[in-house]
């Protein structure tokens, strides 16, 4: 029986862990190196006072995508996960009154009405009819594709789903095209905010970007004990299949004989061989050399992307009141335009920055009553950690607009710890592309296809994660992983066709 090759996973984050728990049940020979001392990368706890906060993703949608990788894996999601479901998705404030969105279409359509009018709330349910034929669209074809080219993702829709994406305007921005639905300048502030789910703005974010309205629809969940339950469990499950985790095991370089990757050196010194390796970090820490010269020939030299948003986030424990939070909000800050035009245009912190609040300790009928509760508090900033680290004044001003933003809108916060992270610190923790949460902005109808897909310019070296196709975000990055070792089980001949 032939040796089984050495597959070497680069990174513990969502995308490194479904790569490394599929190819373990394959009975592949893996180790996963990872920096930190927990998996998860961009899911992470921050410890405030004895409370761990989520303070990375927060939203869970697209169950389907982990089931699918369970149930493949002989595994079962149900009996790993505590979940639940979320009726309201997200409570908006504007400061004098607020919306909530339902999972139920229905029920948002009379909140709208009473909200703003019966003409708008129509406009809504066709909006949603819309949303839902996109994604609907576009999840074989796109979603779950290898790496879809235009001419191919076409080619696959056919003429039907073809004619449901030109009647969008494909070519036009996702802002303009929420015009024909939402005449209400607030439901159009709020439908834009999606394009920030993928780190961009909705100015320049392409009009497919609507499907995101549909995800929702389809389920958000909360899941007992956070969301780091998910690495921990996807994990535990790897490591009981063969799978060895490595932390404290930062990677220096990657080591290259002649046209492969042969191994990897680590800042302790140590070097580990390999015949297969799947980086799950930003492909621009390839590209900016940070893992060696050489790995930079993995990544084309004429690839162009617009880096995605970063982010300025206050992780606390804390008392509240007035407001009445759910699991989710936002309070909208206007001009809205120039939050996104302070970002991408001037690269500075937003004046008139909107604050998304996670309360997670409370689901869709409040807080039970108890003296302290976690939230996560955040505002979208430039990628700039890297080559702009901002003074504390400048951060300072910033956090102060958005406390001021929130006293504004009637939450009053007291006894606050908290721990603070800027796009200098998200650089230093997620390194190569100054502090961007979602890999490459989501800018023109084209920019989803200038991500690369999972098989890099070196035949041995394989990518995922969010900078990777299909995109960021949770499910998107765990599906990425799952495309990278079908591409590694390919390459092995063991891909069942």
């Amino acid at each position: 029986m032939s040796k089984s090759p050495k597959v070497i996973i680069v990174g513990a984050g969502i995308a490194g862990l479904t790569a490394a728990l599929e190819l373990a049940h394959h009975g592949l020979d893996v180790t996963v190196l990872e920096k930190n001392t927990y998996p998860g990368g961009k899911i992470r706890q921050i410890d405030v006072d004895g409370a761990l906060i989520d303070s990375g993703p927060t939203v869970f949608t697209m169950r389907w995508i982990f089931e699918k990788l369970f149930d493949d894996c002989d595994e079962n999601f149900a009996s790993e996960f505590e979940l639940e479901t979320l009726d309201i998705l997200a409570r908006h404030s504007w400061g004098d009154n607020y919306l909530d969105l339902y999972a139920d279409k229905k029920k948002s359509a009379d909140a709208i009405a009473q909200f703003s009018n019966p003409q708008q709330a129509q406009l809504f349910l066709e909006f949603c009819n819309t949303a839902k034929k996109v994604y609907e669209s576009l999840r074989k074809p796109f979603i779950e594709s290898r790496r879809p080219g235009m001419l191919g993702m076409m080619s696959a829709l056919g003429i039907e789903k073809s004619k449901i994406l030109w009647d969008i305007g494909p070519f036009s921005s996702l802002w303009s095209a929420l015009e024909k639905y939402f005449p209400d300048p607030r439901m159009h502030q709020l439908f834009g905010r999606y394009a920030t789910y993928c780190g961009s703005s909705p100015y320049l974010a392409p009009a497919t970007l609507m499907l995101i309205a549909q995800v929702e629809m389809d389920g958000v969940w909360s899941i007992q004990g956070g969301m780091a339950k998910i690495p921990e469990v996807i994990a535990r499950l790897a490591q009981k299949k063969g799978c060895q985790f490595r932390y404290e095991s930062e990677v220096n370089s990657l080591q290259i004989n002649g046209s492969k990757i042969s191994g990897v050196h680590l800042k302790s010194g140590e070097s580990l061989e390999c015949d297969y390796l799947i980086f799950n970090g930003d492909v621009n820490a390839l590209k900016n050399h940070l893992l060696g010269e050489k790995a930079s020939t993995a990544i084309p030299t004429n690839l162009k992307q617009v880096d995605s948003l970063s982010a300025v986030t206050w992780s606390m424990k804390v008392k509240t009141s007035g407001f009445p939070l759910v699991r989710h909000n936002v309070f909208f800050n206007q001009p809205y335009q120039s939050e996104f035009s302070d970002i991408f245009e001037k690269q500075r912190l937003p004046l008139n920055p909107t604050v998304y609040i996670c309360a997670q300790d409370r689901n869709d009928l409040g807080l039970e009553d108890q003296q302290f509760e976690r939230l996560l508090c955040l505002v979208n900033a430039p990628p700039n950690g890297s080559n702009k680290p901002y003074n504390n004044e400048e951060i300072d001003q910033c956090e102060q607009k958005a406390f001021l933003l929130m006293q504004q809108y009637g939450l009053h916060l007291e006894d606050a710890r908290i721990t603070r992270t800027t796009p200098q610190d998200f650089s230093t923790l997620f390194p190569g592309r100054g502090g961007a949460l979602y890999g490459q902005a989501t800018h023109g109808w084209m920019s989803s296809f200038h991500r690369l897909g999972s098989q890099s310019q070196i035949n041995n070296l394989l990518l995922a994660g969010g900078s990777t196709h299909p995109g960021p975000g949770v499910p998107m990055a765990a599906m990425s992983g799952r495309l990278a070792a079908a591409t590694l089980m390919d390459h092995l001949g063991l891909t069942k066709q």
